[in-house]
């Protein structure tokens, strides 16, 4: 997961992923401008397995976390992995994913969870917890929550994404989970604190 090598930092070069934009508008008679990267709305998925007691949760490198370590000074061209070493960008979060096919929102977080976690969830087994938007000054996408329960017998592959994904899978158990949040740095998500108080207060009281 650690072996990162070769960093290298450009110009944004455009992907399929954001659409960077300006937006110019007139507020109370003054003229305003933000810069916008309009992204795709997306899944998020609590799995908890209940024949072991632990969430299953995804680590990752995530080029964003990373960056954001860097002092600005060294955000240019090479960067080097030793004075940053690339674990400041590996996360732990819940299953997620894109709104990047023709399908249903259940569907798509039913094909998320196979791919990265590696169970085979029924349709009917998603909770749907709710939609809320992934708010910052530059983007406005919007995240669906759902929630569901597995065990070990639906398990059908070894998870770990797919394509140029590479993912860990990890099977916390859920105290370690809270003391993991508990910490005065937390590399995770803000998802991942809310859909974990989500899952303490509705599902599990520890």
């Amino acid at each position: 997961m650690e072996n990162i090598t070769d960093v290298y930092v450009t110009d944004y070069i455009p992907t399929i992923y954001t659409t960077p934009c300006t937006m110019r508008y007139t507020q109370n008679g003054k003229t305003l401008e933000r810069g916008i990267f309009a992204e795709r709305n997306g899944v998020l998925i609590i799995v908890y397995n209940k024949t072991q007691n632990v969430l299953t949760l995804v680590r990752q490198f995530r080029p964003s976390a990373y960056l954001s370590c860097i002092p600005e000074q060294d955000r240019k061209g090479a960067i080097d992995t030793v004075k940053y070493p690339p674990k400041l960008g590996i996360t732990l979060e819940f299953c997620a994913g894109l709104e990047d096919k023709n399908a249903s929102t259940e569907q798509i977080a039913r094909e998320e969870i196979l791919e990265e976690c590696g169970y085979d969830v029924p349709l009917e087994k998603l909770e749907k917890v709710g939609t809320f938007k992934n708010l910052t000054e530059t983007t406005g996408a919007r995240s669906t929550l759902f929630y569901c329960e597995v065990t070990d017998e639906m398990r059908v592959t070894k998870g770990g994404g797919v394509d140029d994904e590479i993912i860990d899978v990890i099977e916390m158990p859920v105290e370690k989970v809270v003391e993991y949040a508990r910490q005065s740095y937390v590399n995770s998500p803000m998802n991942f604190m809310y859909g974990l108080h989500w899952f303490l207060y509705n599902k599990r009281k520890v």
